[in-house]
């Protein structure tokens, strides 16, 4: 082991290093991207949840209203 050592010195050793660093940052970037994403279609679909409860809450009172006005129009 020592003669690689020699022959190469400790700039070898320090190139890998800084391969090793360059490599684990690009991971952390990564991961940081996927988060991102995530957060990101996690916000969309709960906006589409409470636009779907929206929906249903206006339809509901329609409904509603139309049967209040067909049996006020009954009466009539």
């Amino acid at each position: 082991m020592s003669i690689f050592y020699k022959a190469a010195g400790w700039g070898s050793i320090v190139a890998i290093l800084a391969l090793i660093v360059t490599f684990l940052k690009q991971i952390i970037a990564l991961v940081s991207q996927l988060l991102a994403l995530i957060s990101f279609l996690m916000f969309a679909i709960k906006i589409i949840v409470v636009l779907v409860f929206v929906a249903l809450i206006v339809g509901v009172g329609f409904m509603v209203f139309r049967s209040w006005n067909a049996n006020r129009q009954a009466k009539n």
